[in-house]
């Protein structure tokens, strides 16, 4: 996998947005906080655009994305929000510069699609906290995120769930959201599992459809051949009038059973404030005893 140069002081970092619009004003934290680490900001022209529910237009969308992917003096583009939209302006880009300067991509939930789909092009990407999260983000999600973008070691140690399942296991990260992994298998997008280790999280979702989700990855072949799988935040689940008798946890541990690779339940990344910044496409082992869980970045 192809590494994005990582960022240095006086770096220009894009912030746009590739989905749901971003009409208020609640950019300034993030500028603060970038202004911090010593960056410069641009903002794309999507912040501010309004189409129903979306940041202006397919076209308008991409259109902004490709001029800071073809701006050699963009170091980083930074989703600033998710929602949905991503996958509507995907083939309207072209990465024939990308290719040629790879930058890091930034954001996670919808920006899910973009993680796939440069994974599938063999360039790493920044699962983490965008800028609409900022201000109720925790500080060590902040603090992962500056050391993902500077190249910073990295690496987590977290305490012991008990639906945890015991083991080591090394390989790329791939994933993100799982509504959006579902939506993509079968097309152009999809990732290979195939020794990798697979990261999922989701929001708002019902518990049969988790349930669904998961059979889906199952039958397409996508957790036969892993190397360990890390589960983030399920938030906010919901369920039908008549129970469906498993939480989002459960879903996961029964359909994963068959499979002798160590898990790590309630990983903090995902639509939750701890939301942990997490390689894409980067190798990493993930160890997991009775003690703990840890999973560190090479």
């Amino acid at each position: 996998m192809i590494t994005p140069a990582y960022l240095q002081k006086g770096d220009t970092v894009a912030l746009v947005a590739t989905a749901r619009k971003n009409i208020d004003n609640n950019l300034q934290p993030t500028r603060d906080l970038l202004h911090s680490w010593g960056l410069e900001v641009v903002i794309g022209s999507t912040i501010g655009l309004d189409k129903n529910q979306l940041a202006g237009t397919d076209e308008q969308r991409a259109d902004d994305f490709q001029k800071q992917m073809d701006n050699p003096n963009i170091k980083a583009i930074w989703c600033v929000r998710g929602g949905y939209g991503t996958v509507k302006m995907l083939e309207l880009l072209d990465f024939s510069k990308f290719k040629q300067s790879p930058k890091w991509v930034v954001g996670f939930s919808d920006v899910t699609v973009l993680h796939n789909h440069l994974n599938t092009m063999g360039y790493k990407s920044i699962h983490g906290i965008m800028p609409v999260t900022i201000p109720r983000a925790t500080p060590d999600a902040v603090s992962s995120m500056h050391k993902a973008l500077f190249g910073e070691p990295l690496s987590y140690k977290i305490g012991p769930d008990p639906k945890n399942r015991m083991g080591k296991g090394s390989g790329e990260i791939v994933g993100g959201n799982l509504s959006i992994l579902y939506s993509l298998l079968g097309s152009p997008s999809a990732i290979d599992c195939h020794d990798k280790i697979l990261f999922i999280e989701d929001l708002d979702e019902y518990l049969y459809h988790i349930d669904r989700m998961m059979m889906n990855l199952k039958r397409n072949g996508c957790l036969e051949n892993l190397k360990g799988i890390v589960v983030g935040s399920m938030t906010r689940m919901n369920d039908n009038d008549i129970p469906w008798g498993k939480d989002a946890l459960q879903i996961v541990e029964e359909i994963t059973k068959p499979y002798n690779i160590p898990i790590i339940f309630n990983f903090p990344a995902g639509h939750i404030r701890d939301n942990r910044a997490l390689i894409m496409g980067n190798k990493a082992t993930i160890e997991v005893t009775p003690q703990g869980s840890t999973l560190i970045f090479e």
